[in-house]
């Protein structure tokens, strides 16, 4: 009876385990097949967050010029806060990504890429890690608002804002033994719903001084702006906050309040 006995629990054991191999297989493969789903999940998901906070908070662009030494280098890339100017106004000393007016910048030649490159720098600039189209964009400091009558240089080799003498030298870049912040004179006033921009790097930067026979006369209009730069976000050594340097601009500003 015994032996019967723990013949049949043996029997038992075997058949379990056998019925226990069978499922355990299928539920595997669809732990797996969960598994994968869910990282495509998160996959779009981040995407998706990814391509809406490019398309309307912030972007990546990178530098491919020395106008704004020694602010920013060449191949430096920066974030830039797209809501200005759209919800935060834009203000004197902001540097400023914008489109091409229209002549500012020389045709182009097509970068050819290979398809996996290629495919790999769509993808970057779909979620704002890559910025195919710096070529077609500028980076510049707002000197003059709509409105501003900016005239340079006075005695002192300055520029003025609404007669507002400016001290740049906190960041413009002029050669060995230069004090003018700009090789030529000039004196304009700023149509409404245009800007006056300017490149730290003044002996070599093709700004609003040097498109007057341009569309757009050498201004450039808000609507052109994509956003404020915020940071140089690469290389690492080269990680800083952008400053709009309020303090250059302060009576310019206090200057326009008072006479409202």
């Amino acid at each position: 009876m015994t032996d019967e006995v723990l013949a049949s629990r043996s029997d038992r054991r075997v058949s379990g385990s056998k019925k226990s191999r069978s499922t355990t297989a299928p539920s595997k493969k669809r732990s797996v097949l969960l598994f994968i789903r869910d990282l495509l999940i998160i996959f779009v998901v981040a995407l998706l967050i990814s391509f809406l906070i490019k398309t309307f908070l912030i972007r990546s662009f990178y530098i491919p010029s020395g106008s704004m030494m020694n602010t920013l280098q060449v191949d430096d890339r920066i974030i830039v806060n797209q809501l200005e100017p759209e919800l935060i106004p834009i203000s004197h000393g902001d540097v400023i990504v914008f489109k091409d007016p229209g002549g500012w910048l020389l045709p182009q030649a097509e970068i050819v890429q290979n398809p996996i490159v290629a495919g790999a720098d769509w993808l970057l600039s779909v979620v704002g890690l890559s910025a195919p189209d710096s070529n077609d964009h500028l980076i510049k400091r707002v000197i003059g608002l709509p409105g501003d009558h900016v005239v340079c240089c006075n005695a002192l080799g300055q520029m003025s804002i609404n007669d507002v003498p400016l001290d740049e030298s906190a960041y413009v870049l002029l050669p060995a033994g230069e004090t003018k912040v700009s090789k030529d004179d000039f004196d304009v006033t700023i149509p409404g719903g245009s800007l006056w921009m300017m490149g730290d790097n003044r002996y070599n930067s093709k700004d609003s001084r040097y498109n007057g026979d341009t569309v757009g006369k050498g201004y450039v209009p808000v609507d052109n702006v994509v956003g404020r730069a915020l940071v140089v976000s690469w290389p690492l050594a080269h990680w800083a906050w952008l400053d709009d340097y309020p303090d250059v601009f302060r009576d310019v500003e206090q200057a326009d309040k008072g006479s409202e």
